[in-house]
């Protein structure tokens, strides 16, 4: 008994030794590594030569941080719509000469949020301007059953907005007339008047005007394109361009009476901006948004910047505080074009100028153009220079140069999505240092920062449990953006 039972103790041990796994086999899984720190993503553009230059930053902790601090106050201002170039018809010219490849190449650049910098605003023109292949309107005929898409924007425009809206299908459009039918004008003091520069609108064919509008948005939007807002004017105080029409805040206003009804009448969206010139004249604007019986039909206003300063917009909001503003153009050219000061200055004075005065969103002038100026009508702006230029003797993706209007518009749309909030802060300021903070739908933190310093700038940006310590460099655009 003694020996089976020894018998049995030595088996059940070969058993359980035969059981064992391998070595390596059936070990405790060994800890993960420690999980990637969270990071910041930056894009740079500085004086000294970074064009939108990658870069990451690891986020802290907020008690590690104690100076340069830069925290959030509760407070909540504007959204924003977004920043873009116009999408010109002599941009559109442009682009078509440009080969399918590369012409997409270059689309999915500027407007793909996914492959480029994600541009959600453009502006359009009703009709020709002075950077189109001839005069036109969508009328030109004497009366509104001659209304029809013009043959001109059917072969130039068309084309490239689709393209754009195949890229990015949330792209919205500001849209403006340089001229009004010539068939509608009257000669200032009254009087028969057939010219495409100059002249007032009148009030004969007011009704026929504001059916224009609605005929050509409804035109516009059953193709797919999303015309935000129109203007009724671009510079109405301008009588000179190619393609004008003197429109004084009078004649605004009365027109005003019979198209915002109109725009009623056949369920239009789109929003009414007044004025659409400089700064300058703040009165034109006031005048109209002041009025209570205007107010229903007037979304806010839009600016230029080629006469007077960005803080005419502190009397506009404070004039009008329940009214949107716009920012919608401004041109670089032989006139002023410097690539390094007008990166800085614009940066500083239309973009955050205009963002820290309750706009919501920048168009600048002119997508493409060629390094001719071209193309542009007689008597309109021959010396203008594009967001971008594209050699006149290779309209392709490698004769493309960017320029500093294209970088501005490319630092805020890269880490500002439509929608995004402006917030308040509080905290370190110093002298030639600029920021704005955002909040973004998706709950992203988006902060634009500007140094016009000749030294680096450090800033230490704290919120929601986690410190983003950013070093600007020298005369540089940064943007920075995380979750």
């Amino acid at each position: 008994m003694k020996y089976r039972i020894l018998f049995l103790i030595g088996g059940l041990t070969a058993a359980l030794f035969s059981c064992q796994a391998a070595p390596g086999e059936n070990e405790d899984t060994p800890p993960a590594p420690p999980a990637e720190p969270a990071k910041a993503q930056v894009y740079t553009t500085s004086v000294a030569g970074a064009r939108m230059e990658p870069s990451q930053i690891t986020l802290g902790k907020p008690e590690d941080v104690n100076f340069y601090k830069v925290t959030l106050n509760g407070e909540r201002y504007q959204s924003v719509d977004g920043f873009g170039l116009a999408v010109t018809q002599a941009s559109c010219y442009n682009l078509l000469l440009m080969n399918e490849a590369d012409r997409r190449a270059f689309l999915e650049e500027v407007f793909s949020r996914e492959k480029g910098i994600g541009s959600s605003l453009i502006r359009v023109c009703i009709g020709g301007s002075d950077f189109s292949l001839d005069e036109f309107t969508w009328c030109d005929t004497p009366g509104m059953e001659h209304f029809a898409v013009h043959p001109l924007d059917q072969e130039y425009l068309f084309p490239i907005l689709d393209e754009i809206y195949r890229i990015n299908p949330d792209v919205k459009i500001i849209a403006s007339p340089w001229s009004c039918p010539r068939w509608m004008k009257m000669a200032e003091s009254g009087g028969s008047y057939d010219a495409w520069t100059g002249g007032r609108l009148n009030p004969e064919y007011y009704d026929d005007y504001a059916q224009y509008f609605v005929k050509w948005i409804q035109a516009m939007e059953n193709r797919g394109y999303r015309i935000s807002s129109v203007t009724l004017q671009n510079e109405p105080l301008h009588r000179g361009n190619s393609m004008s029409l003197y429109m004084p805040w009078q004649d605004q206003r009365d027109f005003l009476n019979v198209v915002g009804p109109a725009f009623k009448k056949a369920g239009i969206q789109a929003g009414i901006l007044v004025y659409d010139h400089n700064y300058d004249v703040t009165d034109y604007a006031l005048n109209l948004l002041k009025d209570e019986s205007l107010s229903p039909y007037i979304q806010g206003s839009a600016w230029h910047n080629y006469l007077g300063q960005v803080n005419a917009l502190d009397k506009i909001h404070t004039g009008a505080p329940d009214k949107d503003i716009y920012f919608t153009e401004a041109s670089i050219g032989n006139w002023n074009y410097e690539f390094n000061r007008c990166l800085l200055s614009d940066f500083r004075d239309i973009f955050l100028g205009t963002l820290s005065r309750y706009g919501k969103g920048v168009t600048l002038w002119n997508l493409m153009l060629d390094s001719e100026h071209k193309p542009f009508r007689p008597g309109g702006c021959d010396t203008c220079w594009g967001g971008v230029t594209i050699s006149a003797k290779d309209h392709s993706l490698k004769g493309i140069t960017r320029n500093s209007h294209y970088y501005d518009i490319a630092q805020c749309s890269k880490v500002l999505q439509p929608g995004a909030v402006r917030l308040g802060t509080s905290g370190y300021t110093t002298l030639g240092l600029t920021y704005l903070w955002f909040r973004n739908p998706d709950g992203s933190q988006a902060v634009l920062l500007l140094n016009e310093n000749s030294e680096p700038q450090l800033v230490n940006l704290v919120a929601d449990g986690v410190s983003v310590p950013c070093k600007v460099p020298a005369k540089a655009i940064q943007s920075v953006l995380w979750k």
